[in-house]
């Protein structure tokens, strides 16, 4: 896929809320969204990066992905909703969801991040997606927030279903814990290296306090996703 072209300046807040069709009462809510922790490097006037709202997100995203699965697969078993809800929420999807939606035309980073792609890099769109998610609930409600993703999900459900990718290892690995009845498997990041736009992150997925497998990648997601496919390549788990 080509990049994307960017204009000098980036898409206002507004016009993003207008162009998507998003009520916005606060719109100091989606510029915070909006905001790639390197802009803060250099701007001393902007107060919060978007991590927090991305937080929020990530759990709003959870419910509001787990109730449209259930709703719209009422004869899949649960072990199957878990790894539909999986696919969809996952990183990469939640990254080409941004990109249908140019979230990368609106974001606000530092030159470095933009320079080297940082528009365009998964981890960053998935994580910018997730942020706007969060500030739209704190500003509409949960209902909104389903109302804006169900056309988005109703656009991947029959490729997202088909693909062999919904069995992720994360999902997988958690499976096998509860069958093994060891508890629920824990993502721990143990460390982060390299600059904003080229950072290492290092995952070791734990139950209680064995850890059963290691990851390293570009974002916290990936490397957790290389975690569990490790675990449960020393497991023999098929």
């Amino acid at each position: 896929m080509a990049l994307l072209k960017y204009h000098a300046n980036p898409e206002s807040p507004a016009e993003l809320a207008r162009r998507l069709g998003i009520g916005f009462a606060n719109l100091s809510l989606l510029s915070r969204a909006l905001t790639h922790r390197s802009y803060l490097n250099e701007n001393t006037n902007a107060i919060e990066d978007n991590e927090r709202l991305e937080f929020l997100g990530d759990a709003v995203l959870d419910f509001v992905v787990g109730a449209w699965v259930y709703h719209r697969c009422p004869e899949m078993a649960e072990g199957d909703l878990t790894r539909l809800r999986s696919a969809l929420v996952r990183n990469e999807q939640l990254a080409d969801f941004a990109r249908q939606l140019e979230l990368g035309q609106a974001l606000r980073m530092g030159r470095g991040e933009a320079a080297s792609g940082g528009r365009e890099r998964d981890g960053v769109l998935g994580s910018t997606f997730e942020a706007v998610i969060g500030a739209m609930y704190l500003d509409s409600g949960l209902g909104e927030v389903e109302r804006f993703m169900e056309p988005l999900l109703e656009s991947v459900r029959e490729r997202v279903m088909m693909r062999a990718e919904i069995y992720d290892p994360k999902s997988r690995f958690q499976e096998w814990a509860q069958s093994a009845k060891l508890g629920t498997p824990r993502y721990v990041t143990v460390s982060a290296s390299g600059p904003d736009h080229a950072k290492m992150f290092e995952v070791e997925v734990r139950i209680k306090e064995q850890t059963y497998g290691k990851g390293s990648g570009p974002s916290k997601q990936i490397a957790a996703q290389i975690a569990a496919q490790t675990a449960l390549e020393a497991l023999d788990v098929r």
